[in-house]
């Protein structure tokens, strides 16, 4: 690492949102404790985080979130319970944390994306930052900002996840406007929010994890409303192409989108068959009714 380049500390994740694309799994339940095999989404993204080096982890909640903070917390009457029934407490070991290694901030308003990383001002203060949606899976080794961190130890700047996706699909992604590439990494020439097939500048798609230096937030205060009437995170991005070196990685992995049903389900069978527990079992499952 550079000594102009300093050390990401600092994590964002934006849990704020209701999740109404697997109602009505999520109507009293945060989308983010959904399980995949037997993990919430929130503690794969925050295992992720950790294994990048990530110290501090914010959560940018909403109403009826409580569930997420409690998850990281200590769970005096469940441990008691353990211990005395002579069982290990060894599956907790990753939901414990040092006391204010988790922050916690509300978004009152669903204003979008944007508005949910800006809500984590004051925490973030002058840090560069990464963020993570956990609805995007991230399955790879070394894991997903891992591989983020080591290309920004590199380059300095901004740096966004991207994969290539689907023409008819650009729609649903912020998409790069690419310029020189070299191996995994891409300069960023402009970043354009969900556009139709046809204006489409690539199909190189931007997913769930970002690193951002500090000065995104003065931007987001200002740059108003985007796609959906929503303050969307690509248009502060965007705004800071030319002020700063931007690049894309892409990710050498594989992503689930967990927002979705049918992502979920597909998530659940690829972790577990991966599993020497539990892999066996779905794999007969799988076979006897294909």
């Amino acid at each position: 690492m550079t000594s102009a380049v300093k050390k990401v500390r600092k994590a964002v994740f934006p849990v704020a949102g209701l999740g109404t694309r697997i109602l009505p799994a999520t109507k009293a339940m945060p989308k983010e404790m959904l399980t995949i095999v037997d993990k919430p989404l929130i503690q794969y993204a925050v295992e992720e985080a950790r294994e990048a080096g990530i110290e501090q982890f914010i959560f940018v909640t909403g109403r009826g979130k409580g569930a997420l903070e409690d998850h990281f917390d200590i769970g005096y009457e469940l441990e008691a319970v353990m211990t005395a029934r002579g069982k290990s407490l060894a599956p907790l070991d990753r939901t414990r944390f040092a006391p204010g290694a988790i922050a916690s901030v509300r978004q009152q308003s669903p204003l979008g994306l944007g508005h949910a990383v800006w809500c984590a001002r004051d925490l973030i203060g002058d840090e560069p930052f990464a963020v993570l949606l956990p609805d995007d899976l991230m399955v790879g080794s070394p894991g997903c900002l891992a591989q983020m961190v080591e290309a920004y130890n590199e380059v300095g700047g901004n740096i966004v996840c991207a994969q290539d996706v689907p023409r008819e699909r650009t729609s649903s992604y912020g998409i790069v406007t690419p310029g020189a590439s070299r191996g995994r990494l891409t300069e960023v020439k402009g970043l354009v929010e969900k556009p139709k097939p046809e204006d489409a500048p690539s199909t190189l798609g931007v997913v769930g994890r970002y690193i951002l230096q500090a000065e995104i937030m003065g931007v987001l205060e200002t740059v108003g409303k985007g796609a959906g009437g929503e303050i969307q995170l690509t248009d502060g991005m965007a705004e800071m192409i030319g002020r700063q070196p931007f690049h894309a990685v892409t990710f050498d992995g594989d992503r689930h989108d967990c927002g979705d049903a049918a992502g979920f389900v597909v998530a659940n069978v690829a972790l577990a068959l991966a599993r020497g527990d539990v892999g066996p079992k779905v794999r007969d499952y799988l076979r006897e009714h294909a």
